[in-house]
C-alpha cells in the first residue's frame, strides 16, 4: 500500500455513507425518494474522492489496499447526482480491471448503474427497482441468457438467484413499493434531467 493516509480517508467516507444509510433504514426513511441528507453526503463524498483521484489516479488495490479500493467503488456507485464523475470513474475502473488492479464485479455494477440512469439496457442485471406488480425486480436488460453468461464470467450468481436475494433484502430493510408509482417515475425523470443523466 502506497497511500495509507488516503486509504484511511476513503474508508471514513464510506463509513459515513453506511452510517447514514443505517439511520435512514431505522427511521423507515429509505426508499422514500432520494433523501436530502443522503444526496448532500453523496455529492460531498464524490467531490472529496474526485480530488483524491486527481492526486493519485484511481485508488487501486496496490495503492490503497483492498478495503479502501472497495470503498472507492461504493462512493462512486452512490455518487448518482454526478454523471460526469461517474463516467470518468467508469473509464478509470475499466483500465484498472484490465490491469488486474480492481474487481471486475465492481465494474459490472457501475456500468449497469450508468446504463440505467441513461435509460439503456444493463448488461449484468445488477440494478433493481420496483416493478408494476410491486415486486423488486431487475431493471431493463438485453437478454437473460447473455446476462447470466456475463454474470457467471465474473463470479456473480444467476439473475434468478439474485432476484430472491434482493426480495429478501427489501423485506429485512422494511422497504415498501411506492404508493404512487407514476408520481415516483415522474420525479425520478425530473431528477435525472436536473442532474444531467438525460436531456
Amino acid at each position: 500500500m502506497k497511500y495509507p493516509s488516503i486509504a484511511a480517508q476513503i474508508i471514513n467516507l464510506k463509513n459515513a455513507d453506511l452510517a447514514l444509510r443505517d439511520k435512514l433504514i431505522q427511521n423507515g426513511e429509505l426508499g422514500k425518494g432520494y433523501n436530502e441528507k443522503m444526496e448532500r453526503l453523496h455529492n460531498q463524498n464524490a467531490h472529496t474522492l474526485n480530488e483524491i483521484i486527481d492526486k493519485i489516479a484511481y485508488p487501486t488495490i496496490d495503492k490503497v489496499g483492498k478495503e479502501a479500493s472497495e470503498a472507492t467503488w461504493l462512493i462512486i456507485q452512490h455518487s448518482i447526482g454526478q454523471p460526469a464523475f461517474m463516467k470518468k470513474c467508469l473509464e478509470l475502473l475499466e483500465n484498472a480491471v484490465q490491469e488486474n488492479k480492481a474487481n471486475p464485479r465492481n465494474l459490472a455494477y457501475l456500468a449497469d448503474r450508468i446504463a440505467v440512469f441513461e435509460g439503456k439496457s444493463q448488461l449484468y442485471g445488477t440494478q433493481f427497482d420496483w416493478d408494476s406488480n410491486g415486486e423488486i425486480s431487475p431493471q431493463a436488460f438485453d437478454d437473460i441468457a447473455k446476462v447470466n453468461q456475463r454474470r457467471q464470467s465474473i463470479g456473480l450468481n444467476s439473475i434468478e438467484e439474485q432476484i430472491q436475494v434482493m426480495r429478501k433484502r427489501v423485506k429485512c430493510e422494511n422497504e415498501l413499493p411506492p404508493t404512487d408509482p407514476k408520481k415516483r417515475q415522474q420525479e425520478y425523470d425530473e431528477w435525472r434531467k436536473k442532474v444531467g443523466w438525460i436531456k
